[in-house]
């Protein structure tokens, strides 16, 4: 028997003494012996491929739009000064009377137990204390809380010669440019506005009432039109057609000429010599007055 034979048969013999019968026979091994399966790929959403940056290209930094030369705020702070500042804004701006304690805990300020602070709020010049009640305000320019002390206000100050701000009036009560509009709506008030956007900026009061009695009342439409529908004529016609009524241009004023530019202040100039005027012209030829008046020398 040759090698390759022999080779062969002992293959043959291994391979019959395989028991492959158990390789269905056996169990499966456990759950727990498995290795945990691994996790799912999601699919990018449609509209994600243009929002996912790759990975070789950096990041950038986001903008901040904070001012390092400014100072941050902190809050109300804890500086008395400031503190008392943000008392008296809060104060103003709620516009009704408060307790101290209720504007201590609305400012997250310690008024109320601040000695130094509670005495500086108490003095300040627009803060109001009512002693009867406890509580304290804010003192506006003007106490004015209805149409009427409205009204009696701005002819207060008409009558001293001025009109009223309707942003002041505001500050004082919050319904005052409503106000303003329905008296001026019933004649009783003139309004200025802004010709940008046409804001109440002033407001007067109408002494004259628009009746046919004491005057104020409207131009009619026609007289306005014909009022507009003149013409002024230029400066040569004008001239003519005053010319023509026997009429003349009244004078321009005469301009003071000023001094020269290079003359300083406070040196005078040199004083003119003025030319003298001769008199007794009718005894030329008759007297003479330098010789006839001259002494006579000594020795002579």
């Amino acid at each position: 028997m040759t090698t390759l034979a022999r080779d062969a048969a002992a293959f043959k013999s291994a391979l019959s003494r395989q028991d492959y019968s158990s390789w269905h026979s056996q169990p499966p091994p456990p759950h727990s012996a498995l290795p945990p399966p691994p996790p799912p790929i999601l699919a990018p959403p449609a509209d994600a491929a243009d929002t996912v940056e790759p990975p070789h290209k950096k990041k950038k930094r986001p903008k901040s739009n904070v001012v390092y030369s400014q100072p941050a705020d902190t809050g109300t702070g804890t500086n008395v000064n400031t503190q008392l500042v943000y008392l008296v804004n809060h104060l103003k701006s709620n516009g009704n009377p408060m307790r101290l304690q209720d504007l201590a805990i609305i400012t997250n300020i310690p008024v109320d137990t601040t000695p130094a602070l509670l005495e500086k709020f108490r003095a300040h010049d627009r803060v109001v204390h009512d002693q009867r009640t406890d509580l304290y305000s804010y003192r506006h320019d003007f106490n004015v809380r209805n149409k009427a002390a409205l009204l009696t206000e701005i002819q207060r100050q008409t009558r001293k010669g001025g009109g009223l701000s309707v942003r002041t009036l505001k500050e004082s009560w919050k319904e005052a440019p409503q106000a303003v509009e329905e008296l001026e709506k019933e004649g009783e008030v003139y309004v200025t506005r802004t010709l940008k956007d046409g804001q109440m900026r002033m407001v007067f009061w109408n002494e004259i009432k628009p009746d046919e009695e004491s005057g104020g009342m409207a131009v009619e439409k026609e007289f306005n039109d014909l009022w507009h529908s003149l013409t002024v004529p230029n400066d040569v016609d004008l001239l003519k057609q005053l010319a023509s009524e026997g009429l003349q241009a009244t004078a321009a004023e005469a301009i003071v000429p000023k001094g020269p530019a290079g003359r300083k202040k406070g040196k005078k100039s040199a004083a003119r010599q003025r030319q003298v005027r001769i008199t007794n012209t009718h005894l030329k030829g008759q007297i003479d007055l330098s010789r006839d008046y001259v002494a006579p020398a000594a020795g002579k």
